[in-house]
């Protein structure tokens, strides 16, 4: 494997990275004070690195994830946050809630897409103004296949390895949902990191046909996320009611991982506890990002991440053609 760019081995992510979606009040309304204590958790249980967006919560994720980081040292944390989507005053908002994209926060504010360098130099001095902070460590590249990822991969990624050679961050690099995304944002050359959203998880790895290799060829290391493919890795148990993919649970998906679970039940770990791991492991896997609503979540994300395996569950489930073979 082609060595790591230098920039992606320098980010400092440690064993989990909390992703703030739910701080900016996805699938349902947190108090501030309810905010302020999940993210007390995940800092308590030794989490030091962080995930926001501009399209969490119309801003509402990089406020509060501001205002708890602003009252630890800053050299103690990482921070991450993404560009692409400006946030405006919505002069047709129509007094209700974001819930098209899921978020419980008022439509006083619309997302406009600009990837232009002066797009992508404004999103992040409006996010730094949201979060309070003179800097972030990473930025990304938000979901450019749902705008014009030509113009993702002609603009806004030159504009951001741009930032990075200027010194403004350490590392760039591009988020996205698609296989075509990823491989050819990695293909570039230009970035450093490529954060992975449900492509590579326990429960399906496409990924790792397609954008490991482009990866691999480019030094660029992944970022993991969405690693409980929105709720249904996170049970113990999966069932036909929990989440996948923001969505019900197709039946193949669900005959994989149900059989999934029963072989760590037969190795006495949780099926969280393996989907957490599953991911860590592999080579190119720079850092896993998890999302909390609740501070007892990150708590128990935080102890499954450091609590062993055995090593013959991996040997079984590749055997047993439930996962893509991949090992340290």
């Amino acid at each position: 494997m082609t060595a790591l760019r230098d920039a992606a081995t320098r980010v400092p992510f440690g064993d989990l990275t909390y992703g703030a979606a739910n701080v900016g009040n996805l699938f349902r309304a947190l108090t501030d004070d309810e905010a302020f204590a999940v993210l007390d958790a995940a800092w308590e249980a030794g989490v030091r690195s962080f995930d926001t967006a501009p399209h969490y919560g119309l801003g509402l994720s990089e406020r509060r994830l501001g205002a708890f980081l602003r009252t630890k040292p800053r050299d103690s944390f990482v921070v991450s946050t993404k560009v692409g989507r400006l946030l405006r005053p919505d002069p047709e908002g129509d007094g209700g809630l974001d819930l098209d994209n899921d978020f419980h926060v008022p439509t006083d504010l619309r997302r406009e897409w600009d990837l232009s360098g002066d797009g992508i130099r404004r999103s992040v001095a409006e996010s730094l103004d949201r979060l309070g902070l003179d800097r972030v460590d990473v930025l990304y590249l938000h979901d450019p296949e749902r705008h014009s990822l030509r113009e993702g991969l002609d603009s806004a990624i030159p504009a951001l390895a741009g930032l990075r050679d200027e010194g403004a961050v350490t590392a760039v690099g591009v988020g996205a949902m698609t296989t075509e995304a990823l491989t050819a944002s990695a293909e570039t050359g230009a970035i450093d990191l490529l954060m992975v959203a449900g492509r590579f998880t326990l429960a399906e790895q496409p990924a790792a046909s397609d954008v490991f290799p482009a990866c691999e060829r480019n030094g660029v290391g992944v970022v993991a996320a969405s690693v409980f493919n929105s709720g249904l890795l996170a049970q113990e148990n999966p069932s036909r009611d929990g989440r996948y993919e923001y969505g019900s649970v197709p039946s193949d998906v669900l005959e994989r991982v149900t059989a999934i679970a029963a072989v760590c039940a037969e190795f006495g770990v949780s099926l969280p506890q393996v989907a957490l791991h599953f991911v860590h492991r592999h080579p190119l896997v720079r850092a896993v990002v998890v999302g909390a609503s609740r501070p007892q979540q990150i708590r128990q994300n935080a102890e499954r991440i450091l609590a062993p395996v055995p090593d013959g569950l991996w040997a079984r489930l590749e055997e047993d053609g439930l996962v893509f073979p991949h090992g340290p």
